[in-house]
């Protein structure tokens, strides 16, 4: 159900035209682009802040975070912050983590105003994706360039491991993207764009345990309203620059036996990258990396609804409100 602060919200996807440096907003009502506005330079993601008050753009070469009412869907004044190109939360809710990718750090700071409390920095390179585990203790961080997965002591604020995701086979070839947990919190999925599919990793080991193969180009992970599937974008390129039209589609993966049950398509070929399901779990929004489009799916048949033209590389769109007590922050990694 909707807490309070998210009841009063209107409902809008708000796309992040990447290269165009804007947010399109759209109308889930209607699949109609209402209006789109400017925000910092390379727009990355459209992060729901903790007390889900306040979404943040962030604008990763602009150097700042644009805040969205989300009561009105209004932009307020960008708030400087360097270099953000994702941000998170910690489940205390205490601090913001924006992982500067870039920069090769992770700057906690203020979760309201933003002001920076300490960086830690990391070893590692295109450090970008983060989750939580169940108890809070440990994030566990993505790194896109060198093939591996990190782990940060929350309460330290300190890295205190490094693990090569595929040592016997990519090494740092390997290009790990988003990362989630299962709905019990037991293994971690870590989407990798060059193998083409899940790792599975033991958050309290902190090693590998297994894969599975997914599509080309796997990169986004999104849960099902009940948990009881995965919803895996494939973006059909195994690089940072793709093309239109490529193989791209979606898996669909049940936690509970590790098993793929369904793989869509996208018609005509597409490039699905980040989103949300919807609030009632009817539907899975994606943005089209490199087709210019939000594709809307029917989360139930895996039909592919809508194809919604943006701006140009839409990438980290936000589907709000979201259910949920809190957010972790990314486009919307809710508890």
């Amino acid at each position: 159900m909707l807490s309070p602060a998210a009841q009063r919200a209107v409902p809008f996807v708000y796309v992040p035209n990447s290269k165009d440096g804007s947010v399109s907003v759209i109308d889930p009502l209607t699949y109609r682009v209402l209006r789109t506005f400017p925000t910092g330079a390379l727009p990355q993601h459209v992060v729901p802040s903790y007390d889900l008050a306040t979404l943040w753009v962030a604008n990763n070469l602009g150097n700042t975070l644009t805040p969205i009412d989300p009561v009105n869907g209004r932009e307020g004044a960008s708030v400087p912050v360097a270099d953000p190109y994702n941000l998170y939360f910690t489940p205390d809710g205490r601090w913001a983590i924006v992982v500067a990718e870039r920069l090769r750090r992770l700057d906690f700071r203020d979760a309201h105003t933003m002001a920076l409390v300490e960086s830690v920095p990391v070893e590692c390179k295109g450090v970008d994706h983060m989750e939580f585990t169940a108890d809070g203790r440990y994030a566990l961080a993505t790194c896109e360039f060198s093939g591996e997965v990190l782990k940060l002591d929350v309460a330290a604020r300190r890295v205190v491991g490094y693990l090569l995701l595929d040592p016997d086979g990519l090494g740092a070839r390997a290009m790990p993207q988003d990362i989630r947990a299962s709905p019990d919190g037991r293994v971690f999925y870590v989407a990798d764009m060059m193998a083409n599919g899940v790792h599975l990793v033991d958050p309290d080991a902190f090693r590998r345990v297994g894969f599975i193969a997914t599509g080309k180009g796997t990169h986004g992970i999104y849960p099902s309203r009940d948990g009881r599937r995965m919803y895996i974008s494939n973006r059909g390129w195994n690089t940072t620059a793709g093309g239109r039209h490529g193989p791209g589609s979606i898996t669909v993966l049940d936690p509970a036996t590790e098993r793929i049950v369904a793989t869509w398509p996208v018609p005509g070929g597409g490039s699905p990258d980040m989103g949300n399901v919807s609030a009632d779990g009817r539907e899975l929004w994606l943005s089209g990396r490199y087709d210019d489009e939000v594709y809307v799916f029917d989360a139930a048949t895996g039909r592919l609804t809508h194809r919604i033209p943006v701006g140009r590389e839409p990438h980290g769109l936000c589907v709000w409100p979201q259910p949920g007590r809190y957010s972790l922050g990314h486009t919307g990694n809710m508890r």
